[in-house]
């Protein structure tokens, strides 16, 4: 098997907010990325497939299909969005950087077909 990583950047805005919690509980626990009107950031992400070479190309894997699949599931769905009001994962849930990892990861892996 053969790893093949490729790296990809959008920005975004979000608040860290629960629900769960006081003001005063959200604003200890997320500090200034629990401003009422949101903060932005650069993300940058790696993605990493796998699979065996195949003889013919000499690829584990299209580069060109990964790229689409990630513009498509990934870099359009957040890029320039606020995180709690545009993207329906986040709705009720904190739009963290392990949040987003794993709402990224189930993406990916749900229209990947290797």
């Amino acid at each position: 098997m053969i790893r093949v990583t490729r790296r990809y950047q959008f920005a975004a805005s979000h608040r860290l907010h629960s629900e769960s919690f006081s003001e005063e509980k959200n604003r200890a626990v997320f500090g200034k990325c629990n401003n009422p009107y949101g903060h932005g950031h650069d993300y940058e992400i790696f993605v990493t497939a796998r699979g065996p070479v195949d003889e013919r190309t000499g690829r584990a894997l299209d580069p060109a299909r990964l790229d689409e699949l990630v513009d498509r599931e990934i870099v359009a769905a957040f890029h320039h969005k606020n995180m709690n009001l545009d993207v329906p994962a986040f709705a009720r849930t904190v739009p963290t950087t392990e949040n987003l990892a794993i709402e990224i990861a189930r993406r990916l892996t749900e229209k990947w077909s290797g």
